[in-house]
């Protein structure tokens, strides 16, 4: 390839401020849609789109990254996407209702997108040895360690700045990304001629049935799931699609994702773990930042400053992780990281209503040191013994798993949520009778201290009531953020249980510049 190793840490460092925004760009609007709602002159239905539209693009390119790669070569295809990136981050910025936002954020998903895979594909090539394991733990930390400070990130910003400003930050990144990457990113050339035998039926079915999963799991908690005739549509387009799409992509010559890669016992059970990860991650950024918010009224930038504590302490594991990872074997070192973040699940399950930034900062420094020694590994395990000519593919189908992780989490946790919470206030409910002392006394209480503001008799009753009430939904919500926490915990369990499957593989060497 003709570059020096000074360079291809500079190539590689630009390709990953490229994934890096990309990745944050999912969760920076998290805590933020109200004010961007406001500015939009948008309700709460409209605004969720915000964050939906962005991630169903996503999740639809990133799949097909590793082809358009081998079509326009990598070089070309990150440089491009850094380039519209940037665009349409300043197109979100000066969005002038909820609709051109909502456009604006689906094309920035698209081109983000197709960023993340080819950073996995470029570390292998461009390393070997201890330095692959660095570049391998620097993606993983990345990858794990930009959603975790989305919500931070994006409150700060939006209550020092304004919303706008969300955006706006992805333009100088962008463009240096976009100048800098077709310098120094020549590892493989354009192949053009892979458009005319292209599997584009099978691409329409995979968008068909990724696009119409996404849509189904992230509404779905929200409308009620099937009882919502557009979420029982999408779920059937979605099932008939995926069918389709498997079908297709084992009998096509040359499928746009590498479903035979499965085969391969690392590639399936490092999928599968790249999955529960997905879990993990965004599952627990959606959960802490719901329950300070709806638990504890806490503002974005609240919010934020009481989350930041698991990527410092993320940060802070990097060089143990890369000091061991040379050293030990990256199986236990991924077990070890599995184990870390059930354990974090466990602190976070007798969770109570007055859990504020310092009670949860165990358990969030818990889950950000597992996130380092679970993602790096899992990493290199699962792509670092795969052929070149296998890599782009594969890659795309390891992120896709990350992300519909993710997704599917999110929607679990969303779904228990609502059903929890109904059972929890019930349970409560039995016991506030008129043998219940403690309530009677609370009643009498709020109830003077109303009539003492002016309130009549009968409205002070009604205003305490409706304390009462207030107080047990509110411990009913705790109780039930304390059993998704468990839940969660229980998929890094069998996670934990099932590395031991996976063979110990050394990696190949670098591949030449010939092999390009």
């Amino acid at each position: 390839m003709g570059l020096t190793t000074a360079q291809k840490v500079l190539a590689f460092a630009t390709m990953c401020v490229g994934m890096f925004i990309a990745l944050l760009d999912i969760q920076i609007v998290s805590a933020s849609l109200r004010d961007i709602g406001g500015g939009l002159s948008a309700g709460a239905d409209e605004t969720v789109w915000v964050q939906t539209s962005y991630l169903i693009a996503e999740i639809i390119v990133i799949p097909m990254s590793g082809w358009l790669s081998r079509v326009f070569s990598t070089r070309w295809l990150f440089a491009a996407s850094a380039a519209g990136f940037t665009v349409a981050s300043m197109l979100c910025g000066v969005a002038w209702n909820i609709e051109s936002m909502i456009a604006f954020r689906a094309l920035q998903g698209f081109l983000g997108g197709s960023m993340i895979p080819m950073v996995f594909t470029t570390a292998f090539v461009f390393f070997e040895g201890k330095q692959r394991v660095i570049a391998a733990a620097t993606i993983g930390a990345l990858a794990s360690l930009a959603p975790t400070l989305g919500p931070s990130v994006g409150g700060w910003i939006t209550d020092h700045f304004n919303w706008h400003w969300l955006f706006f930050i992805n333009l100088i990144p962008g463009i240096f990304v976009t100048v800098v990457v077709p310098m120094l990113v020549k590892i493989d050339k354009p192949d053009l001629s892979l458009l005319r035998g292209a599997d584009y039926f099978g691409m329409t079915l995979m968008a068909l049935f990724l696009g119409c999963l996404e849509y189904t799991l992230e509404e779905g908690p929200r409308l009620d799931w099937f009882g919502d005739h557009v979420i029982l549509t999408t779920a059937w387009i979605s099932g008939l699609a995926g069918i389709g799409f498997i079908w297709r992509s084992l009998v096509f010559a040359n499928p746009i994702v590498d479903l035979r890669a499965l085969k391969d016992r690392n590639f399936a059970l490092g999928s599968f773990f790249s999955f529960v990860t997905g879990i993990g991650i965004f599952a627990t950024i959606y959960l802490t930042p719901l329950f300070l918010g709806r638990v504890r009224g806490y503002s974005a930038l609240e919010i934020g400053l009481a989350v930041f504590s698991t990527g410092v302490f993320q940060i802070l594991s990097i060089p143990l992780y890369a000091f061991l990872a040379n050293r030990v074997d990256l199986r236990w070192l991924m077990m070890f990281g599995l184990a870390l973040f059930a354990l974090s699940m466990w602190d976070f399950a007798p969770i109570t209503h007055d859990w504020g930034a310092h009670e949860l900062l165990l358990p969030q420094a818990l889950r950000g040191m597992a996130q380092q020694f679970a993602v790096p590994p899992t990493v290199t395990l699962t792509l670092g013994g795969l052929a070149p000519d296998r890599l782009k593919l594969a890659s795309g189908l390891f992120n896709l798993m990350r992300n519909l992780g993710g997704a599917i989490g999110i929607a679990a946790c969303a779904t228990i949520l609502n059903d929890r919470t109904n059972m929890h206030f019930l349970r409560l409910a039995e016991h506030l009778n008129s043998g219940n002392e403690a309530m009677t006394q609370m009643l009498a209480g709020a109830g003077g201290n109303l009539m003492a503001w002016g309130l009549d008799a009968g409205s002070a009753q009604t205003g305490a009531l409706r304390q009462l009430w207030s107080l047990t939904l509110r411990e009913a919500q705790t109780q039930t953020f304390g059993d998704v926490f468990l839940c969660v915990m229980a998929c890094f369990i069998i996670a934990t249980a099932m590395v031991p499957l996976m063979r110990k593989v050394a990696p190949p060497k670098a591949p030449s510049a010939d092999a390009h």
